[in-house]
């Protein structure tokens, strides 16, 4: 009987941590959700490499909202484009 229970809580624990492991993957995007190092490396790096400078001060607020523009379509098409294959 003992080795029936132990068999039974065994599946129980499975099958919860199966569905846990299911429900995580199928959560949206969420851009309020922290980010890690490298998430933020990559974001600094895409915006430098769509012309912004965060050492430039004159042009400050002109060239980091055009920088947020390139970027943001940058990725509206690599999402557009993952979605079509």
């Amino acid at each position: 009987m003992k080795i029936v229970s132990l068999v039974g809580l065994g599946a129980v624990l499975a099958a919860v941590s199966m569905s846990s492991a299911f429900a995580q993957t199928s959560r949206p995007y969420d851009p309020s959700a922290p980010l890690t190092r490298a998430q933020v490396k990559a974001d600094l790096a895409a915006w430098r490499a769509a012309g912004y400078d965060p050492l430039d001060w004159i042009d400050y607020p002109d060239n980091a909202q055009r920088a947020g523009r390139i970027v943001a379509a940058q990725r509206a098409k690599q999402m557009g484009g993952s979605m079509t294959q």
